[in-house]
């Protein structure tokens, strides 16, 4: 992290790393999820949003071996044992993609497009994958 979004050493800040997109097909989710982690090597408080095609990478059952690609997904259980406890799906993505909270593999606190604007508001720091 740059000293910038560090500002003071000790000084905690909130960060949420927006997940835009499919789990596959590009480093955006694996390299976000990476990114997560690392923030919370540094004690920050973090939080994950996930909205629109990034509502996926949290699917139950995801089989990539057709793909050639590791399934990643089960690191998202993990996160938990890093303190990372607030993640957050947007509603209107997952019904728009005929999902619902079960289909989900970790706990996650859904919230309408208006709730999560107010969460990202909320933060020092947001970033999007």
């Amino acid at each position: 992290m740059s000293d910038e979004m560090m500002e003071e050493e000790g000084v905690i800040k909130k960060f949420m790393f927006v997940n835009r997109k499919a789990p596959y097909g590009t480093i955006y989710a694996l390299e976000g999820l990476e990114v997560v982690l690392i923030s919370a090597a540094f004690e920050q408080d973090v939080s994950l949003a996930f909205v629109d095609d990034g509502v996926y990478e949290l699917k139950k059952g995801q089989d990539t071996k057709a793909l050639g690609q590791k399934n990643f997904s089960p690191t998202y259980r993990a996160l938990e044992g890093y303190d990372i406890e607030k993640l957050y799906v947007e509603r209107e993505s997952l019904e728009s993609r005929g999902l619902s909270e079960d289909d989900l593999l970790v706990d996650v606190q859904v919230v309408s497009s208006a709730e999560m604007a107010e969460l990202m508001a909320g933060q020092d720091v947001v970033i999007s994958f």
